[in-house]
């Protein structure tokens, strides 16, 4: 049957008017973007490099599943290159151009330290995984979240070790001379004094130094019986690793987590220079008596080796930071949306989360998510999968 020309019009005016009705449901089917910053590149990149990782899969398997309401979760990310200048502008360029729901990063505290106030200003969520106790502080920075330790709950780990387990009373500490580095000698050297130990060297020194040999011979000749190094450098720490080494000083190293990596041990002249160097590792991403990780571990491994995701070059506990951030943000988005104050209400409630790497919980006056008793040493030459035992004196 022929159409008239009335009826014609009409049908195209119901088709247009449909058209207009359906775009709403289509937009809300956008992805939802996160933004990222990590330190993909640069000399403080190999945190970044195992977070992405973790971040990828967790990211994968959302999608995967249907998203959050049927939308995908898009992780817009800006690379800082270690660099605190290139995480500011990272930042703006979120915040202001993508226009992002939350941010997640960055990942270093010495970029952390310039971008959070920033973020704090546009009122942007963020959760990051920094340890610099004043990153975080819940009526300055009211939507700001760490989901990792705190520098006192990693510096009091690392400084019992030494006093109370190894009985080591007269104390070597260096840095970098990032913010990170900086930050962390100030908050540590304090507290070795605190409980008994006499800090009798200690140095800031550019992580590009290519020799380190003075700085030892200084601790050394200043009666050093630990030294405790404070830097995300791999390079700066194989050298540390290999002076000590090469001078036959047969002191213990205990400090900063990226100690164990296998950035760090790919560095090193000889493999026995390992032994005695007790970085900081958590224990849920650790190995037990008899070689064991908790069943949320082992299946979480389980799946990293289907997905042929690379662990020899990294640590477990960054790969799981990476894989648990994205999930916690898809939950709270999950459960009230992605406006920005939803999301903020949501994660001051938040309780047990469980993750990989931990269980986070938060509160309205607490932004600091990490259990204490979950901070521990780990002997570095027990590398497995990203993995370490428990440092002699731990009990399983």
């Amino acid at each position: 049957m022929s159409l008239t020309r009335r009826q014609l019009l009409a049908s195209a005016g119901a088709a247009a008017m449909a058209s207009t009705i359906a775009k709403p449901a289509i937009a809300a089917k956008d992805p939802i973007q996160v933004g990222y910053l990590p330190a993909l590149t640069g000399p403080s990149s190999s945190t970044g490099i195992g977070i992405n990782r973790g971040i990828e899969l967790a990211v994968k398997e959302i999608n995967d599943a249907g998203g959050i309401d049927g939308r995908q979760i898009e992780m817009i990310t800006r690379d800082t290159q270690s660099d605190p200048t290139k995480a500011v502008n990272g930042a703006a360029e979120l915040t202001r151009g993508q226009k992002v729901s939350v941010v997640f990063g960055p990942v270093n505290s010495g970029e952390s330290l310039a971008v959070v106030p920033l973020l704090a200003r546009t009122n942007t969520p963020q959760v990051h995984p920094c340890w610099v106790d004043t990153l975080i502080d819940a009526q300055k920075y009211p939507m700001c979240f760490r989901n990792a330790p705190t520098n006192q709950q990693i510096g009091g780990a690392a400084n019992r070790y030494v006093v109370d387990v190894l009985k080591k009373k007269k104390v070597a500490v260096i840095s970098d001379t990032t913010g990170y580095g900086t930050a962390s000698v100030n908050a540590y050297v304090p507290m070795l004094k605190t409980i008994g130990a006499e800090v009798v060297y200690q140095g800031n020194v550019d992580a590009a130094n290519p020799d380190l040999k003075p700085e030892l011979l200084r601790m050394q000749s200043s009666g050093a019986e630990a030294i405790m190094p404070w830097s995300v450098n791999a390079g700066f720490l194989s050298r540390i690793i290999n002076t000590r080494g090469q001078l036959a000083w047969d002191v213990p190293i205990v400090g900063q987590t990226t100690l164990g990596s296998g950035q760090t041990k790919d560095l090193l002249e000889k493999p026995e220079y390992w032994g005695k160097v007790y970085p900081n590792n958590f224990r849920p991403v650790c190995y037990a008596a008899g070689g064991k990780l908790t069943d949320r571990t082992m299946e979480f491994l389980g799946r990293l080796k289907s997905a042929k995701i690379e662990m020899g070059d990294t640590l477990l506990w960054w790969i799981a930071l990476g894989y648990d951030s994205p999930r916690m943000i898809a939950q709270a988005m999950k459960a009230v949306g992605a406006e920005p104050d939803k999301l903020v209400d949501y994660l001051n409630q938040l309780k047990g989360f469980p993750g990989v790497y931990g269980d986070i919980t938060f509160t309205k006056d607490q932004h600091n998510g990490y259990p204490d008793n979950e901070v521990v040493m780990v002997e570095a030459n027990s590398l497995n999968n990203g993995a370490f035992n428990l440092a002699p004196g731990y009990s399983a």
